[in-house]
């Protein structure tokens, strides 16, 4: 049986699932059933505990970005695959917001924006594509893709990695000692690596401290890649013009956090990429056809690495 847990849209994976997966037993979290006849889970962030009945599972599908959360429960086994889906549909809205960062900075709608506030009729040169340096840190599936069509829009685009990656149109870096060099020569910064061990609080003060005046910073990745407190001491000196962030330490963010109520953050919530039931299903199927066809199911996580 495949066992789906996916909030609201859990009747749609089923639907869809059923349709596709005929020869399968198909049910959706809060359904009642036999946990031991569960083999296979497809889920997104489920409530602690979740897999813990399931003496019978042998593969997690995750249906969303990142697999930090999966890793750190203590309820899946060791011996559980977990797999990631690759873009899933989230690709292009990782692009879309990406790019409204991207143009906040380069039409200065923050400048603008203060302008208003403060009454103040004053026309500003208009900056090229030409001009404005990108950085994407994390050349994963999504950052790839986000890294390309930039590139592809007429950025300038540097990619940077923990391993070396080729993207076309895009300048690919790794390594620790290339990312100062990149935060240097960065006018908006775009983060999309994993959650790691290796990748947590990345962008500490030291390497905040490297981003030119006045640059902006764009995170959608994960919350732990970046010291907050660092953040807002940049953010407050006015050294970095402004930050969009759809991801933090804690999330949901605590009422009485200091971004909610700052000028020169534009927060959302976790909004960024959103799966797409019909794809992510699409992608299910393939994979658990390559496992029938005694294939080593593509996605399938390296535990040690974190992704």
């Amino acid at each position: 049986m495949l066992y789906v847990f996916a909030d609201d849209q859990g009747g749609v994976y089923r639907k869809l699932l059923r349709a596709a997966l005929p020869g399968w037993e198909i049910e959706a979290w809060p359904a009642v059933l036999d946990a031991d006849e569960v083999t296979h889970v497809a889920a997104w962030a489920p409530p602690p505990g979740f897999f813990a009945p399931f003496r019978n599972l042998r593969t997690i599908f995750n249906l969303g970005a990142g697999v930090d959360k999966l890793l750190a429960r203590d309820d899946v086994p060791p011996g559980v695959e977990i797999v990631r889906l690759t873009d899933a549909g989230m690709a292009a809205q990782m692009t879309e917001y990406c790019l409204y960062g991207v143009l906040h900075y380069q039409r200065e709608m923050d400048v603008y924006r203060r302008q208003q506030q403060a009454a103040v009729w004053q026309q500003h040169d208009a900056r090229l594509r030409a001009s404005v340096r990108i950085s994407v840190l994390g050349l994963g599936e999504l950052g790839r893709r986000v890294a390309g069509d930039l590139a592809r829009m007429g950025y300038p685009v540097r990619g940077w990695s923990r391993s070396a990656h080729r993207v076309d149109g895009v300048t690919c870096v790794h390594g620790e000692a290339a990312l100062d060099t990149v935060l240097r020569d960065t006018d908006v910064l775009r983060c999309l690596l994993p959650a790691t061990n290796e990748t947590r609080h990345l962008l500490d003060a030291r390497r905040l401290a490297l981003l030119p005046c006045g640059a902006a910073l764009i995170n959608a990745g994960r919350g732990s890649l970046v010291d907050e407190s660092a953040l807002l001491f940049r953010l407050d000196s006015g050294d970095l013009r402004f930050a969009v962030l759809g991801v933090f330490a804690e999330d949901p963010l605590p009422a009485a956090h200091p971004f909610w109520r700052h000028p020169r953050v534009i927060l959302t919530p976790h909004v960024a990429a959103d799966t797409v039931p019909a794809i992510a299903v699409d992608q299910i199927v393939a994979k658990l056809c390559e496992a029938t066809e005694g294939r080593p199911m593509s996605g399938l996580v390296n535990r040690e690495r974190g992704y």
